[in-house]
């Protein structure tokens, strides 16, 4: 047991000494101590051991997703393009119709023009 002390100024604290000579421990009773710390000791390292596995497996873990994202990033990037090149190709034959459509509306006005002006006798 740990003797109480006092400071000059009054403040207690203990004193590492035994009280009484009856309570210091034996050569076995120290000896079972050490042992006791010793395995736990064992059983820490092995606990701290496991532990840095698992941090080295979540480190790796880490980067894959970092890696992943990137490459996700990339993907989206790549999807968006192949959308837009997408949209623009559909709408071609769309353009070529219109014009189409436009050219042959113009004929027959053309046509219809023609055909009036040449029945009132100016053509």
């Amino acid at each position: 047991m740990l003797q109480h002390i006092r400071s000059p100024t009054g403040a207690a604290f203990f004193d590492s000494v035994p009280a009484r000579e009856e309570e210091q421990m034996t050569t076995e009773e120290m000896a079972v101590k050490i042992t006791e710390v010793e395995a736990r000791s064992k059983s820490n390292t092995k606990r701290i051991d496991t532990m840095e596995e698992r941090q080295d497996n979540f480190d790796k873990l880490v980067t894959s997703v970092e890696v992943l994202a990137t490459k996700q990033e990339t993907v989206e990037t790549d999807v968006k393009e192949i959308k837009s090149d997408v949209k623009a190709l559909a709408e071609k034959p769309a353009k070529r119709w219109d014009g189409l459509v436009d050219k042959v509306v113009w004929a027959l006005l053309a046509a219809l023009i023609g055909f009036v002006l040449g029945h009132i006798g100016i053509g």
